[in-house]
């Protein structure tokens, strides 16, 4: 039996944030945090990318990971059914700046085309498409990982 989502009233006003970082091959730390698959979870992922680029020094390209990560939480939230989400900033090299949201849906994401509404949702995908530098989506046995990456300065 599947337990219900939690809903908004469900969860503290407050999320406690529990970063975790990993040294990775280019000496830039990851940075990753597990947050209830909710909407409200947006903020706490948007700190955390703010967090990641300016201990990078990469303060230039905060507006369009706070706007990526904000998006692939949403899709998080509105298409799966994922109880927690895992918010992931890491530098895959020292070219880029990888953002992405993991979930439990087995689902690959779809682009909206254009001309569907989209004045109310499903703008998501084009406005990651159209800020990062390349995107993706990286399927694991468990689940997905959806990704969008910033080109930036070598360090």
């Amino acid at each position: 039996m599947t337990e219900p989502r939690p809903s908004y009233t469900d969860t503290p006003t407050e999320v406690e944030m529990i970063v975790s970082a990993q040294p990775r091959p280019t000496g830039h730390p990851g940075y990753s945090e597990t947050l209830p698959g909710l909407e409200e979870s947006a903020e706490a992922a948007r700190k955390l990318v703010r967090i990641a680029l300016a201990a990078w020094h990469l303060d230039s390209l905060i507006d369009s990971g706070v706007l990526i990560v904000t998006e692939l939480v949403a899709n998080a939230v509105k298409h799966t059914n994922s109880r927690s989400i895992r918010i992931v900033v890491s530098r895959p090299s020292r070219q880029f700046v990888r953002i992405g949201v993991v979930d439990t849906a087995r689902v690959l994401p779809e682009m909206t085309k254009p001309g569907v509404d989209l004045l109310t949702s499903g703008r998501g995908l084009l406005l990651i498409d159209a800020l990062a530098d390349r995107w993706g989506t990286d399927m694991h046995p468990w689940g997905k990982q959806v990704w969008g990456e910033l080109l930036c300065e070598a360090s």
